[in-house]
């Protein structure tokens, strides 16, 4: 994330301030993991916030599941394919 500092470019003293409610138990869990990292707790929310939508954003989904595919194919097994076949021709399809 430009212009902001911290781990992985991403920190808390440049960018947007916002204010949300968590749950009580959500928060604390936060903040013991944020004590434990030794970061703060905007750093940990705008981590966790940029991996979760990046799980979210269709385009990037497909091109994780297109890099692991291709690194897959990459790897021929000749034991594996033939045991692939063996199942797909057993198969009720």
């Amino acid at each position: 994330m430009d212009g902001m500092d911290g781990v992985d470019g991403v920190g808390h003293t440049l960018g947007m301030r916002i204010a949300v409610s968590l749950p009580d138990d959500l928060f604390e869990k936060a903040d013991r993991l944020a004590r434990k990292m030794k970061n703060s707790r905007s750093q940990l929310y705008a981590v966790a916030l940029a991996e979760f939508l990046a799980r979210h954003d269709a385009e990037e989904v497909t091109a994780a599941l297109d890099r692991v595919c291709g690194t897959a194919s990459d790897m021929h097994d000749p034991a594996a394919s033939s045991a692939a076949r063996h199942v797909l021709r057993h198969i009720e399809w």
